[in-house]
């Protein structure tokens, strides 16, 4: 991975730079909500279109790629760096730690199994294949809902959607995974990040299901989290930075493509962003000879 030039000069003094740090577009929600609390922070988003998804990968081999994301993020002087990745948070969130604090608080995601349990039950977990079976999803299962009825649901091919902005098999996966969602549920967990940039259609197919839940996710909770961290309340009415987010794909300086307004999430981060290439080769534009 090649790091990217030194940024370029603010424009605006903004209240704080905030990096955040995914294999891919699952960072948006979570960088939308901090943008929503605080308008004026200024963005950087470090995704890996070179080596995702990190989900097959190796604990070695996510831990090394997170860690060089986050040095091509810290290039841009960010006073905290969100890994808004659950499968790099469980094996990355050390070594960052150990790397970047206390002159960088690191920030981690986990599935809000936590607040889900506070429905009391029964609670459904959607997640990718690799974290519905894995111990780092039964320990926060046992952590804080071990006396409730749970089920772990592997939504097959909704991440690999969400990434391609695929309407459709998004919609087949969702619908796939509402069929495995046993109708007496109450709570629902999102357990990968890329799930919440579609919330409205799971909602919708829910209900169209007779599936009546609230659904969990964590991206207001980890931008509150952020905030704490670097010393600033949630002040949505101040003015917003003048400086667009920094793009970053594998270390390269890139953008956004505009197919990521098919997602609220992704409308509104493109509204602060220089324009797009409409007819990006994936979500993310700017290839491997992108300066």
């Amino acid at each position: 991975m090649s790091y990217a030039a030194k940024p370029p000069p603010r424009t605006s003094p903004g209240a704080a730079r905030v990096a955040f740090v995914d294999s891919g577009i699952g960072l948006l929600g979570y960088a939308d909500a901090l943008r929503t609390l605080r308008p004026d922070v200024e963005l950087v988003l470090s995704l890996d279109p070179d080596h995702m998804p990190y989900g097959p990968r190796t604990p070695t081999e996510v831990r090394e790629l997170i860690l060089a994301s986050a040095r091509a993020a810290a290039e841009d002087d960010p006073a905290a760096i969100v890994v808004a990745c659950n499968t790099a948070s469980v094996h990355g969130l050390e070594a960052l730690r150990a790397e970047f604090e206390p002159r960088v608080p690191i920030i981690g995601t986990v599935p809000a199994i936590r607040p889900a349990a506070s429905t009391g039950g029964p609670v459904a977990i959607w997640s990718t294949a690799a974290t519905a079976s894995s111990d780092y999803l039964r320990g926060l299962v046992e952590a804080f809902a071990s006396d409730l009825e749970t089920h772990s649901i592997a939504a097959l091919g909704l991440a690999e959607a969400v990434e391609a902005t695929d309407l459709a098999a998004i919609d087949r996966a969702i619908a796939a995974a509402v069929a495995q969602t046993p109708r007496h549920s109450v709570a629902l967990v999102l357990g990968c990040t890329h799930y919440g940039l579609v919330a409205d259609r799971i909602a919708i197919a829910l209900a169209r299901s007779g599936i009546d839940v609230s659904i969990f996710d964590s991206p207001e909770a980890v931008a509150r989290q952020t905030l704490r961290r670097i010393g600033l309340e949630p002040d949505g009415e101040v003015a917003p930075s003048a400086d667009p987010p920094t793009v970053l794909l594998s270390g390269r300086r890139g953008h956004l493509s505009e197919r990521l307004a098919a997602y609220p999430q992704g409308a509104r981060l493109l509204r602060w962003m220089p324009a797009a290439a409409p007819d990006a080769t994936g979500p993310c534009g700017g290839g491997p000879g992108s300066a």
